[in-house]
């Protein structure tokens, strides 16, 4: 049985890999191919597990450094992105 492992997501701590950088705990997502499954199957479970498991938004997020200040400036603006689609959805 053989096993389709991607970077890093939220996946059950049994999927828990140690790193050698700052002793921090990443998850991996994992697809064990069954008994007469092609490969192109397992592969289209493995990349909706990534996707269900958000590990490619947190990758881009940790990509690069942001300062507090900075974070807080684009949460504010996805905020204010938030209310505007909402008034605009209310009024229609």
């Amino acid at each position: 049985m053989k096993a389709v492992t991607g970077a890093r997501g939220r996946g059950n701590a049994t999927n828990a890999v140690r790193t050698h950088q700052r002793g921090v705990y990443h998850r991996v997502a994992e697809v064990k191919i069954q008994e007469g499954e092609s490969i192109e199957s397992a592969l289209r479970r493995f990349k909706r597990k990534v996707q269900q498991e958000d590990i490619i938004k947190d990758i881009k997020k940790h990509s690069f450094y942001l300062k507090p200040g900075d974070k807080r400036r684009a949460k504010q603006a996805l905020a204010r992105k938030r209310n505007r689609k909402k008034l605009r959805r209310e009024s229609e």
